[in-house]
């Protein structure tokens, strides 16, 4: 199957016509701030499903926890319709290894913005998971199970959404809502907007926002899909360097998976959330630097009158960066490259306390 040429399986279309399909069920079953408030935050609490375990944890392992954590994990990154983590892992680790290559399934860069977006999913070669490039995972029955099986979390899901909405009819009908309502809101608009939310990094990450670093690929920093997929949009740091927990590597680089993550390490759930080298900031300021240099010299040009700050800006941006790297101060001297998995010895966060 993996052979096959990548051309649209109409079959495998039938799942998003019904996902998107049910979002017209607004039609009949109305709104009410109950519904619209659950399907808000499922989607921000399936995202970071999608961002902090299918991500972070299964595709890049930036953190540990125990067997029994991994499989709450999975059954979490279940409800966000997205396949099986072992499905996902494969995918995403195949990216990074093929990022905007011929190779990579969902590059805008080879197959055009529509195709990275959702057209890639649809393709009969893109539903195997190659197990073999994920034996860390794969040595786990539970997770293969829950892989290959990945339709019984969503709709028990969903039958819990359709329940909870009955019990709210008549339990608590001030709220104005019910059994449809809730499903229609909390599952099916909150799933495809879940689902355009996490494609805008395949389809947009690596052709709008800023290049930091000098990586292989075209992938961008964006604070605007940083906001919409909860700090993924720091996707060039990311390519850069894959084995950090997060993803904005200066504070006013927003992470709120990041944020999330390090809340669960304080409840024992997860631990060893590793941080971003020295090496890498290091890295990172000079090239904020010369970006800057480049900037002012682009802004003299344009305009000669403000030549003068052609040597204030660079100066004040020097500052900045220092002061920004000096915060991180403590962190390892290790250097490290932009492995897709690795594990440098010393640099984790709240260890845990016994094994």
């Amino acid at each position: 199957m993996r052979q096959e040429p990548d051309r649209v399986d109409w079959v495998r279309c039938i799942p998003f016509i019904v996902l998107h399909a049910g979002c017209f069920g607004v039609i009949w079953v109305g709104a009410s701030a109950t519904a619209v408030w659950t399907a808000v935050a499922l989607y921000f609490l399936r995202m970071f499903a999608v961002t902090g375990i299918y991500h972070r944890y299964f595709s890049h392992k930036t953190y540990s926890t125990s067997r029994a954590g991994q499989f709450i994990l999975a059954l979490w990154g279940g409800t966000t319709v997205q396949r099986g983590g072992l499905w996902w892992a494969y995918h995403h680790r195949h990216h990074h290894k093929h990022s905007d290559d011929p190779e990579d399934a969902h590059s805008p860069h080879v197959h055009g913005f529509w195709w990275s977006h959702i057209g890639w999913i649809t393709s009969r070669r893109n539903f195997p998971t190659d197990y073999s490039t994920i034996r860390d995972l794969a040595k786990y029955p539970e997770l293969v199970w829950l892989n290959r099986f990945d339709t019984v979390v969503p709709a028990l899901f969903a039958l819990a959404l359709f329940g909870a909405g009955a019990a709210l009819e008549t339990w608590a009908p001030g709220l104005g809502t019910d059994r449809w309502q809730m499903l229609v809101w909390g599952f099916f608009i909150s799933t495809t907007a879940l689902f355009h939310g996490t494609s805008c990094i395949n389809s947009m990450a690596h052709l709008m926002g800023r290049r930091r670093f000098n990586t292989s690929d075209d992938s961008r920093n964006s604070f605007i899909l940083a906001i919409i997929c909860l700090g993924e949009g720091w996707h060039n740091n990311h390519h850069r360097y894959q084995s950090s927990t997060r993803n904005g590597f200066y504070w006013w680089e927003i992470d709120p998976t990041y944020y999330g993550l390090k809340v669960l390490s304080w409840t024992g759930l997860i631990w060893g959330l590793k941080p971003v080298p020295r090496s890498i900031m290091e890295e990172a300021a000079r090239a904020d630097h010369e970006a800057s240099i480049a900037a002012a010299q682009r802004a003299s040009a344009v305009h000669p009158e403000l030549s003068p700050l052609a040597k204030v800006v660079p100066a004040a941006a020097a500052i900045a960066v220092a002061t920004a790297t000096a915060a991180q101060a403590d962190l390892p001297k290790k250097a490290a490259g932009p492995a897709l998995h690795q594990n440098v010895p010393g640099q984790v966060e709240n260890p845990p306390s016994s094994a």
